[in-house]
């Protein structure tokens, strides 16, 4: 079935668009920026690891977490030899 493109134009400029009937759309509301639940508190363990394989030093471990080299070495599994 076909129609022409005439017979479907209603007449449009005769329809009044009231803005004051259409409200605005709700605004979304924005997520906070400091949500305690987006940290992490990590062990001192953890922190050793992570800088270990960040490329520090025992030496630098140790003084930056301030902890003995040997609480360190501990952390990673590392025996002395001495």
């Amino acid at each position: 079935m076909s129609s022409a493109i005439s017979s479907l134009n209603q007449n449009v400029s005769s329809v009044a668009i009231d803005a004051s009937s259409n409200p605005a759309p709700a605004a979304r509301p924005q997520p906070a920026a400091n949500v305690a639940t987006d940290t992490v508190q990590l062990t001192a363990a953890q922190q050793v690891y992570q800088l270990y394989n960040q490329g520090q030093t025992v030496s630098q471990i140790a003084s930056s977490l301030s902890l003995t080299e040997a609480v360190v070495n501990g952390y990673l599994n590392v025996t002395s030899t001495g």
